[in-house]
């Protein structure tokens, strides 16, 4: 388990399911996912059996807040597209529990994935991608200290109209000016 100060971060377990399968078919949850169709069980459990078969570094991770002696499952996050070689990741996150919404939970997240990538998985750049219309993971990222660095000109149709798709990152060597500012 990875523990901050308010969140922990565990492995996915089956029993985590049915949460999700509830977020991913809600539509305000999902207006800043690339998911557009409903979501059955069988397919987040389909999702599930796969999950044995992906590297360990990139099986998705529960995101758990601390709720008086216990933990509350809030969403789930992860890297992927991991290149060993020239030591990138993408990552990304999901709040699904519109309750916790804008109380700081994914920047804290966001920032214990930062510090597992760079200090644990040795990555050196970190990137995301986030529509131009998600203003709350927007500014969740720049508060975890991301950089915009591109843009997709029209690159998602929802709902009738194309967004753009920014393209955020983060380097190894902005993160340690970050450590040691906070030192």
């Amino acid at each position: 388990m990875i523990i901050g100060e308010r969140v922990r971060l565990r492995g996915i377990e089956r029993e985590d399911l049915p949460l999700f399968v509830k977020w991913l078919n809600d539509p305000e949850v999902i207006k800043g996912l690339p998911i557009f169709l409903p979501l059955s069980t069988a397919d987040e459990e389909h999702w599930f059996d796969k999950l044995a078969e992906i590297p360990p570094e990139e099986k998705p991770l529960a995101i758990e807040i601390k709720e008086g002696d216990s933990w509350r499952l809030v969403g789930n996050g992860s890297f992927h597209n991991i290149s060993l070689n020239n030591r990138c990741a993408e990552v990304g996150i999901i709040i699904g529990d519109k309750k916790v919404w804008g109380k700081g939970y994914g920047t804290e997240t966001m920032s214990m994935l930062l510090k597992h990538g760079f200090e644990t998985l040795n990555l050196h750049r970190v990137h995301l991608i986030v529509y131009e219309d998600n203003h709350q993971a927007i500014r969740a990222y720049e508060k975890a200290g991301f950089i915009h660095e591109g843009r997709m000109r029209e690159d998602r149709f929802y709902r009738g109209r194309y967004y753009d798709t920014l393209i955020m990152s983060f380097l190894r060597t902005e993160w340690q000016a970050k450590g040691s500012q906070e030192e």
